[in-house]
């Protein structure tokens, strides 16, 4: 799962232009979006949901009530992947 974790910070600094970040800088548990924490936004949010899709294969539906949750922290990102993925 470390894998995971790493490849899913690397896709948040690619997607995002996060350019001034490493994956090391980006904690594991924390918010990704709103003041507390990283800071993103709906648009940001948007952009991830393609940038997922496509990496990973993964269905989102944009109704979907708990796709929030999901999108909270890297931990909660890389269960949503792990569960979702049509891959595996």
């Amino acid at each position: 799962m470390e894998t995971l974790k790493l490849e899913i910070k690397q896709l948040l600094i690619d997607t995002l232009d996060l350019e001034e970040l490493t994956p090391p800088d980006i904690a594991d548990d924390v918010e990704l979006f709103g003041d507390s924490g990283m800071g993103l936004d709906s648009i940001d949010a948007l952009e991830l949901g393609v940038a997922l899709r496509k990496k990973y294969r993964l269905q989102l539906e944009a109704g979907d009530a708990g796709i929030r949750e999901h999108f909270r922290t890297v931990n909660s990102l890389v269960e949503l992947v792990r569960s979702r993925r049509k891959d595996g």
